[in-house]
């Protein structure tokens, strides 16, 4: 398995998830995001499920 991976949410790269003893660190590569800089997770999958539910609750700050 590569040491990191990419993190892909509705089309924009969120972020990636760098391997170790440990498990998988997040790194932000959008502001939308960067909330889950650092945390650790399990897995590659539950990285992206939570970037995925972490883009849902956040409200799009779209100009009008």
């Amino acid at each position: 398995m590569p040491n990191a991976l990419v993190i892909e949410v509705a089309g924009t790269t969120a972020g990636i998830v760098v391997g170790s003893e440990s498990g998988f660190r997040f790194v932000s590569s959008a502001p939308a995001f960067d909330e889950l800089e650092g945390r650790q997770f399990r897995s590659p999958a539950e990285a992206t499920r939570t970037a995925l539910a972490h883009s849902k609750a956040k409200p799009s700050r779209k100009a009008a």
